[in-house]
C-alpha cells in the first residue's frame, strides 16, 4: 500500500533528507515513518503507519549500538555493556535526537494528537526516529543506516562511557552529592504531558534548593532517573 504524495509534501520531505545527510531513492517509506497511527486512521489508511518500521528501525538500532560498544570496550563485561546501551538508546535520549532533526516538523498526526502536542512528545519523537531508521535500511543499505546512527549517538556512547552514568543515576547522584553535605537529592515531578494512556512526566531534581537536573519519562521513575542522568552530566561539566 503506497500513497499519493502532494509535491508539497515531497518538497517537506526533501527538506527533511538535508537534516538527516542521507539522500532516499524515494520518499514513500520515509513519509510512511512518519504517520503515526491517529493520522492514518482518520485518513481511511489504516495499517498504513510507521509501527512495523518502528519495529525495524528498533532492531538495527540496537544491533549497531550493540557492534559499537562491544568493539569499542573489549574489556567490559556484559552486564556493563548492556547498561551502556540501554542510555544511549532511551526513548528520552532518542527524542532528543529527533528534536535536534526537526522531526516532530514533518509527523503526521491526527487532529486530537496534534492538539494535545504530540509534535514534541518523547514516545512520537522516538518511535519516529527509529521508523527513519527503519526506511533507511530498507531504501539504502545496513552501512548506510549505521553511519547514520554512529554519526547522531557515537559521541553520546563515549560521553555515557566516560561519565559511568549508565550506573544507576539516581544512586550516583546521591553519592556525588553527599560528598558535600547529608542532604538527599528531592525529585519534584513539575508537569504532565499527554493523555492519561500516553503521558509523559517531567521531573526536576533539587539538592540544597539548586535544581541540578530536568529529566522526562513515560513513568516517574524513569523521569527521576533521567533528571538524575541529567544532573551528573551537568555536575561533571562544571570539573
Amino acid at each position: 500500500m503506497t500513497r499519493t504524495l502532494t509535491s508539497k509534501r515531497i518538497q517537506a520531505l526533501q527538506h527533511l533528507e538535508a537534516h538527516l545527510g542521507v539522500a532516499f531513492p524515494s520518499y514513500h517509506l520515509l513519509d510512511q515513518a512518519l504517520i503515526h497511527r491517529s493520522f492514518a486512521n482518520e485518513q481511511g489508511l489504516a495499517g498504513f503507519d510507521n509501527e512495523r518500521l518502528e519495529f525495524l528501525g528498533d532492531a538495527v538500532l540496537e544491533l549497531v549500538i550493540s557492534e559499537h560498544i562491544y568493539r569499542c570496550f573489549p574489556d567490559a563485561p556484559e552486564g556493563e555493556l548492556a547498561r551502556l546501551r540501554s542510555v544511549v538508546v532511551c526513548e528520552h535520549t532518542l527524542a532528543e535526537k529527533a528534536r535536534s532533526l526537526k522531526l516532530g516538523k514533518y509527523l503526521l498526526l491526527g487532529h486530537g494528537e496534534a492538539q494535545g502536542g504530540g509534535r514534541n512528545l518523547d514516545s512520537l519523537l522516538s518511535d519516529a526516529l527509529e521508523a527513519v531508521m527503519g526506511a533507511m535500511y530498507l531504501e539504502l543499505d545496513y552501512e548506510t543506516c549505521r553511519a547514520f546512527i554512529l554519526t547522531i549517538l557515537g559521541d553520546d556512547v563515549q560521553d555515557v562511557w566516560v561519565t559511568k552514568d549508565f550506573v544507576d543515576p539516581k544512586s550516583a547522584l546521591q553519592e556525588r552529592v553527599q560528598q558535600h553535605g547529608l542532604d538527599t537529592p528531592i525529585y519534584d515531578v513539575y508537569a504532565e504531558q499527554g493523555p492519561d494512556h500516553d503521558k509523559t512526566f517531567h521531573v526536576a531534581v533539587k539538592w540544597q534548593g539548586e535544581t541540578l537536573g530536568k529529566g522526562q519519562g513515560k513513568t516517574k521513575k524513569d523521569a527521576e532517573q533521567n533528571a538524575a542522568r541529567n544532573a551528573l552530566r551537568r555536575l561533571a561539566i562544571r570539573q
